[in-house]
């Protein structure tokens, strides 16, 4: 009980001698720039950060490997597609057909309708996969056609 008592008189004795800080006005005065540089300073960090540091928001982030993931996906599946058309017994009068389309949109349609752009596990064509094989097939590189 000794130990206690003397812990609650040390507790009271304690509050009595606590002083609050009190800061004089010449620090005050001293300070507020200081401060108020620190906060432009912030300021003109995150302007700089986000407009050409190259630092984006989570939601800019998430956007942007989004759009990578979509675009590694049609650069795998786009080759697949050209396989497929090529590998169709009338690919030559396929081609033919295709570049009398006068736009790309009337293209990948074309591709999208012959099935050439439906994946593998998939009920319907890829739009994106559709446009990039019809891109590549309306290229050069798709000279060597069986058919």
């Amino acid at each position: 009980m000794g130990l206690a008592s003397s812990t609650r008189e040390t507790h009271y004795t304690s509050k009595s001698k606590v002083k609050i800080m009190e800061i004089s006005k010449e620090t005050k005065t001293a300070i507020k720039p200081a401060l108020w540089g620190a906060a432009a300073g912030a300021i003109a960090l995150a302007i700089v950060g986000f407009n050409w540091g190259g630092w984006v928001t989570r939601g800019t982030a998430e956007t942007i490997a989004k759009n990578r993931a979509a675009t590694a996906v049609v650069a795998v599946l786009a080759p697949i597609c050209v396989e497929k058309f090529r590998q169709a017994a009338d690919a030559s009068a396929n081609l033919a057909e295709m570049k009398k389309a006068t736009y790309a949109s009337d293209q990948s349609r074309f591709i999208e309708k012959g099935g050439w752009a439906t994946m593998p596990g998939s009920t319907e064509p890829d739009s994106a996969v559709a446009r990039a094989c019809a891109q590549t097939l309306g290229s050069e590189k798709a000279v060597d056609l069986r058919g």
